[in-house]
């Protein structure tokens, strides 16, 4: 429906100066800004990152204790309610007014809330975690704007997300001078530490940033502590043309039935997890649906699935993760196809609907998405090149011998013969070198296209580089 009422609202005049202040004063009750009013304006010292460090976030498990786990659901629906009367507030505004609110009449609308006598609850939590609501609201409606995203919908409790964010006011910090990188976190309104399980350490002499405490479908409570860190680049790969000086370029496709192929034959096993639990999810699916709505037992047979969900996904990043860390360590330039997941997940006419359901479980299984994901955020750290080749190249249909096009082939041919060299080819090892080869090409047109001693940018996108040539 927001869609659908976008369009018609790009056409309504919007209403600015004088009179867009007094709507929002007297019509949408948001208080004027008096604070500072009387002293003269000066600019906005911001914070900057200290030079050469990235932001890393490390995740940690941790155990509230009852009074904690009280506070933190009231500090959960908070939120969700703060962020909800945000988007409804903005919304409102432009259709019914015309009148643009952005992050910061926001901010006074909620200090009114915390001082309204039926809202005064609100000052329970803290005024930053609301703040930071706020924030991933405007944060949503600049994604909507770029087109980048749908606009944002209402939380509803038991569908979004529980978290909240807290800044370096939210929360203090005291490191264990015995252990460096732990110790103990203390969040606003609350009396007592949090019982984190230091899995790692943070990076000796850092300090959190910013805190993001979240709690799954399972009952879960993790704790994500963003940090400053210095993460130095590897050494460069060489190929085995070492005379040339060639970077090690490494071609992968991602598939079904190998989760990844790569060019010199290797390949990695799907791990297939939902096929794994597919007997337990479905035992403890009909387990749910033979409970009553809304008793303690249904809840119960809702926390075990989202439990082994949970499972699934943890499993599901831990592969994925030791692989990209493999393959990154190992190569200079790696080379992946640019693949549209969603429309591979859609209906295809012919096709049967439970044979489509398991393709795109087994498409979901594999986390493409996760995998690239890592690829493109690690090679930017550890000084290596992702090549995303444009979707459209026909790494399956091009022979790598002769380089011969044999037209398009159905899914189920895994290996075939060229008709001009007579070679035969696996279907993914063949694809996995001709993306490598395209990769490299790519590889080489921006790195001769720069300036002596600059190095190419981490991540090369074909589609990119097309529009740059069309462009000239």
């Amino acid at each position: 429906m927001k869609e659908q009422a976008a369009p018609a609202a790009e056409q309504r005049i919007r209403v600015t100066g004088e009179r867009a202040h007094r709507v929002k004063r007297e019509t949408l009750g948001i208080p004027e800004q008096r604070k500072h009013q009387e002293k003269p304006a000066s600019p906005m010292k911001g914070r900057t990152k200290p030079s050469g460090t990235r932001e890393r976030t490390y995740r940690f498990r941790f155990y509230p204790t009852d009074e904690q786990s009280e506070q933190l659901s009231k500090t959960f629906g908070t939120c969700r309610w703060v962020y909800n009367q945000g988007l409804e507030l903005r919304t409102n505004g432009w259709e019914q007014h015309q009148v643009s609110i952005g992050y910061a009449e926001t901010c006074r609308a909620l200090t009114g809330w915390r001082r309204a006598g039926e809202t005064s609850w609100l000052q329970e939590v803290s005024s930053t975690v609301l703040q930071q609501s706020l924030r991933h609201l405007d944060a949503a409606y600049s994604r909507f704007f770029r087109g980048t995203a749908r606009y944002p919908q209402r939380k509803k409790k038991g569908r979004a997300r529980d978290s909240a964010t807290y800044v370096r006011t939210g929360f203090r910090w005291f490191e264990d001078p015995e252990r460096r990188g732990t110790g103990l976190i203390c969040l606003a309104k609350q009396s007592g530490p949090l019982d984190v399980r230091w899995s790692r350490a943070l990076p000796a002499g850092t300090h959190p940033v910013k805190l993001t405490v979240t709690r799954d479908r399972a009952g879960r409570y993790f704790l994500s502590v963003l940090v400053e860190e210095r993460i130095d680049p590897l050494p460069p790969v060489v190929g085995l043309d070492g005379s040339a000086g060639g970077p090690k370029t490494v071609g992968l496709d991602l598939g079904l039935v190998s989760l990844v192929t790569l060019d010199d034959g290797g390949k990695v096993d799907h791990p297939r997890l939902l096929r794994h639990y597919r007997t337990r999810l479905a035992r403890l699916q009909r387990q749910l649906h033979r409970k009553k709505r809304g008793s303690k037992n249904r809840a119960k047979a809702r926390r075990s699935i989202a439990r082994l969900y949970a499972r699934i996904g943890g499993v599901r990043k831990d592969v994925l993760d030791q692989l990209t860390t493999r393959l990154v360590r190992e190569n200079q330039v790696l080379v992946v196809e640019d693949l549209d997941i969603e429309s591979l997940k859609r209906d295809r006419p012919g096709m049967h609907r439970r044979l489509r359901a398991r393709l795109n479980e087994a498409i979901s299984d594999a986390g493409w998405g996760e995998l690239l994901r890592q690829l493109a955020y690690k090679a930017e750290w550890y000084g290596r090149t992702l090549v995303v080749v444009s979707r459209y190249f026909p790494s399956t249909q091009l022979c790598s011998t002769c380089h011969a096009d044999s037209g398009p082939k159905d899914l189920s041919v895994r290996v075939w013969t060229c008709a001009g060299c007579a070679a035969v080819h696996d279907r993914d090892v063949n694809a996995a070198v001709n993306l490598r080869e395209e990769g490299l090409r790519l590889y080489r047109l921006v790195a001769e296209s720069l300036p002596t001693g600059k190095v190419p940018p981490p991540v090369i996108r074909a589609a990119d580089l097309a529009e740059c040539s069309s462009a000239a």
